[in-house]
């Protein structure tokens, strides 16, 4: 079955020509020549029934599979954010950490730097012949070693 026109016949005879060089493929005469084959192209009506089926069949296994690496994907990309997101954390509360240990380090010094000068000018204040006998060793010992010199 032939088709009219000029246009339609060359396109017949395009694709004469390509399935000829298929059927020439050893590959695929092999694979016509068995009996399968052989049994499909005598009957169109079940090798159409079986293409339909390998097609409906296919699209099942095709979904699942791209669902399959979609799913991949996306949690490799959910992992690398959690991670990201897990380093962040971290390195915040290290941030908070540490600000408030020298935080702490800076009030305790100035507290015990208070507390030691409250303490001292207590101490100079009503017990003022300490600080003299610590002044009067110091000048003795000044007076030595200027004498040693």
């Amino acid at each position: 079955m032939q088709p009219s026109g000029s246009g339609g016949s060359a396109m017949w005879e395009d694709l004469s020509s390509v399935s000829k060089q298929v059927y020439n493929n050893p590959k695929v005469s092999l694979l016509m020549n068995s009996r399968a084959a052989q049994y499909l192209s005598g009957h169109p009506v079940v090798a159409l029934a079986v293409i339909f089926f390998c097609a409906s069949a296919a699209v099942p296994v095709g979904l699942f599979v791209l669902f399959a690496v979609v799913t991949i994907i996306m949690s490799a990309i959910g992992f690398l954010f959690f991670e990201g997101f897990l380093l962040f954390v971290g390195a915040l509360s290290l941030l908070c950490t540490l600000t408030g240990l020298a935080f702490f380090s800076v009030v305790a010094s100035s507290v015990m730097a208070a507390f030691y000068l409250a303490i001292s000018n207590i101490l100079n204040f009503y017990y003022p012949h300490l600080m003299e006998k610590e002044r009067g060793k110091d000048n003795e010992d000044d007076m030595i070693h200027n004498t040693t010199q």
